[in-house]
């Protein structure tokens, strides 16, 4: 039997003519294949920064990066640096206090007469020499509440209730040349005597230093 050759051929031809006339597609992107080598992809979720934006460190505000700020180092002073002013001040010891015959001189006038009924009255206290406790008191005294000791006599009537243990004790503890100096005048203690002067003429050239409260 004779076989023909023209289905034959047709047959063996029509996959590589569907082949050739097929158009080609691109595969699914859900399908395309990874590579290996790079891992899956994957995509930058809307909002967040892209690899160009620039984010601040961990733990820091976005305010806490600043453009040319120094490092941490840069802003601690170098060991054996200049110090600051306050502790060049605070190193730099006190200036002295005034001179209290000065202070006496320009406040009060006459600073060596003070000093000589100061030491004349601490030392009649210190004695219990009354006589002479009442010569450098000025009469008025003053003397605590808003009293007044009008003379001598009354003067040591009272004297112990006036110069109590505790005005006794001021008066002998302190130094003259640690007196609180003032327009009151001079003061012993914590204000338990005072000096002051009193003018003995109309220019005030000559005056007279006397103790004028003891409270």
């Amino acid at each position: 039997m004779r076989l023909s050759r023209t289905p034959l051929l047709l047959a063996l031809a029509s996959p590589l003519w569907l082949a050739a006339c097929s158009p080609s597609a691109p595969p699914p992107a859900e399908t395309a294949a990874a590579d290996p080598a790079q891992g899956p992809a994957t995509a930058i979720p809307e909002g967040r920064p892209t690899p160009g934006d620039t984010v601040p460190s961990s733990g820091l505000s976005p305010d806490a990066v600043t453009a040319g700020s120094p490092a941490p180092d840069a802003a601690a002073p170098a060991a054996g640096g200049a110090t600051t002013p306050a502790a060049d001040a605070a190193a730099t010891p006190p200036a002295p206090t005034s001179d209290v015959r000065q202070r006496i001189d320009q406040v009060l006038g006459d600073a060596a007469q003070y000093e000589t009924v100061f030491n004349a009255f601490q030392k009649a206290v210190n004695g219990g020499d009354r006589a002479a406790v009442v010569e450098e008191v000025r009469f008025p005294l003053n003397i605590a509440n808003g009293a007044k000791i009008t003379g001598p006599g009354e003067f040591q009537r009272n004297y112990e209730r006036i110069l109590t243990p505790a005005v006794r004790k001021a008066i002998a503890a302190q130094k003259f040349d640690d007196v609180m100096v003032n327009q009151q005048g001079v003061m012993i203690g914590d204000g338990q005597v005072w000096l002051n002067g009193t003018c003995l003429d109309a220019a005030c050239s000559r005056t007279e230093v006397k103790v004028v409260t003891i409270q």
